[in-house]
């Protein structure tokens, strides 16, 4: 049995915790067990790192690492003040994206956390009340502002073809199919955009690809064009095994939509001219 089949989600389930007024949080010391992390003070080292992108990325870190302070018994029935914290859910995004990559359990948690950090922003929205297009257009908009983040990257880590760059991530999420082979199978037309032919399902899992790449180049420190081309095809690869985990459906057997996002937003626009 391999580690990715010995974890699954509801390791982060079972320490997850609520408080009296139903706010969902994760202690630290319990994370730092789940996440493999022996001593405190090495999981400390990314803690740090986690609350330096948290306020890097805008956000009040005393709003997501709240310290707990919790006294335990040491010999002979004395006591001491053990550190710790309550951790929100972006928190523990935040330290996943910022362990040790090479761990089965932290590229789970990656995964986990990603899905569950979007779920709960799509909520703030009421994503579940949107139609299908109305997903796909919001979905869309992700991918394009994580394309432009991924791209920076990826420069930064010496890419200078970029349409091998993205084909190799489209490989490993699509066993073995680059963009152009996703296009035919859609049945597009010369350069039309794939991701503009994508149900939300399949953006989601390109959202992921996409964001997940980006973060590993950034904190593996990945230098040259090779290396960042296998580590986009790994990312997708990995991704594609975890659907297949979770019973999921592949990407490439997920329907494509009638209509194209742009025909869809070029009717939105008829349509208030129209009105």
């Amino acid at each position: 049995m391999n580690e990715i089949e010995k974890y699954n989600e509801s390791v982060f389930e079972k320490i997850r915790h609520t408080d009296e007024f139903g706010n969902e949080y994760w202690e630290a010391r319990e994370l730092q067990k789940v996440l493999e992390y022996k001593e405190w003070r090495n999981f400390r080292k990314v803690l740090e790192k986690a609350m330096v992108a948290c306020n890097s990325s805008k956000y009040n870190t005393s709003d997501h690492f709240v310290e707990l302070n919790k006294m335990i018994e040491i010999a002979k029935g004395a006591q001491r003040v053990q550190q710790d914290y309550k951790l929100s859910r972006y928190a523990c995004y935040l330290i996943v994206q910022n362990g040790d990559s090479k761990k089965e359990v932290i590229a789970l948690g990656q995964t986990y956390f990603a899905v569950q950090t979007r779920k709960q922003e799509l909520s703030e929205i009421e994503y579940s009340s949107l139609s299908e297009d109305e997903k796909r257009l919001y979905q869309r908009s992700l991918t394009k502002k994580g394309n432009y983040l991924l791209n920076q990257t990826a420069k930064n880590a010496g890419v200078k073809n970029f349409d091998k760059f993205h084909n190799a991530g489209y490989k490993g999420l699509y066993n073995g199919e680059s963009a152009n082979d996703i296009a035919k199978r859609k049945g597009l037309r010369y350069r039309e955009d794939i991701l503009d032919n994508m149900g939300s399902d399949e953006l989601i899992a390109n959202l992921f690809r996409i964001s997940q790449t980006q973060q590993k180049l950034k904190n593996d420190n990945v230098n040259g064009e090779d290396k960042a081309n296998k580590t986009h095809y790994n990312m997708g690869r990995d991704i594609r095994k975890f659907i297949q985990g979770q019973g999921g459906t592949m990407p490439e057997d997920l329907l494509t939509p009638d209509k194209s996002l742009k025909q869809i937003e070029k009717e939105k626009k008829i349509n208030m001219f129209i009105k």
